[in-house]
């Protein structure tokens, strides 16, 4: 919510990321570009990463707890915040004129992610293919980001409908699974306390 605060409130930098800084291969490539650019990698390699470890990494021991574990951890949320919240606050400037509309819509969507956080996080750990499901969905952002960087259009419904029919076909899919077969287990990076 930091973060997005802080972006919603330096608009005048967040607009001038879109100001070509060099030119690449004929592309001219902007501070805006640049980052989805490395956010979409940053999301490529961390989602094809935590499909191996779920599906058939080494068994790893507890991560570290020390002051650098947890600040790398806190490093990685902290980028993958920032590419998906720069995209957003570029389109919240297009549409809403108040500031303020835009922060307490940014307080109450992280409200509600609070709030929803264990739920989801119990309903995935029984359904195990909706985190592989999800992660996919990270490689397809990841995918489009990177794109985009290069000022290529995606048309975002193309990615929702895709999106959409895959939860759809795995709903589908749950139901009618339900009590016939025990889940496959996934492998946890952090063992539950």
């Amino acid at each position: 919510m930091v973060t997005r605060l802080g972006l919603l409130f330096s608009i005048a930098w967040v607009m001038g990321l879109k100001e070509p800084w060099f030119t690449l291969f004929g592309n001219e490539l902007s501070g805006r570009d640049l980052i989805l650019i490395g956010g979409g990698l940053f999301l490529l390699f961390k989602s094809t990463h935590e499909i191996h470890n779920s599906l058939e990494g080494v068994e790893e021991s507890m991560p570290s707890t020390t002051a650098s574990g947890l600040m790398s951890i806190i490093v990685q949320i902290a980028i993958l915040d920032i590419v998906f919240s720069l995209d957003s606050v570029i389109t919240a400037v297009g549409l809403v004129d108040h500031v303020s509309i835009m922060a307490i819509a940014i307080i109450l969507a992280v409200g509600v992610m609070l709030v929803a956080a264990k739920p989801i996080g119990d309903f995935v750990d029984e359904h195990p293919t909706i985190k592989i499901l999800a992660l996919s969905f990270l490689i397809l952002v990841g995918v489009t980001l990177f794109i985009e960087g290069f000022d290529v259009h995606v048309p975002k419904g193309y990615i929702y409908f895709a999106m959409a029919f895959s939860v759809s076909v795995e709903a589908l899919n749950i139901r009618m699974r339900r009590k016939e077969v025990v889940p496959v287990q996934l492998r946890k990076q952090y063992d539950d306390d």
